[in-house]
């Protein structure tokens, strides 16, 4: 089984040069779309950047207050 392919033949495209170009200014004939989405792609959750924003937050928060603290000579584990 065979299919015939989306674009057009060129023996029966007018405006096609020796080749199978155009001439300058002259717009290229339209090929058949074989791709596209079949259905619509459903949206992402959103739930799982806000959770990974809040990780990143709370984590930068703690180093923040571990140099603090060590500024600070409440702690002394930094270096």
């Amino acid at each position: 089984m065979s299919t015939t392919p989306p674009d057009p033949e060129p023996d029966r495209t007018p405006g096609l040069e020796p080749g199978g170009g155009v001439s300058p200014g002259d717009t290229p004939p339209e090929s058949g779309s074989v791709s596209g989405l079949s259905h619509p792609q459903p949206m992402p959750g959103r739930a799982f950047p806000i959770v990974t924003t809040v990780v990143i937050g709370v984590l930068a928060l703690c180093v923040l207050g571990l140099v603090i603290a060590q500024v600070a000579g409440l702690i002394d584990i930094l270096w």
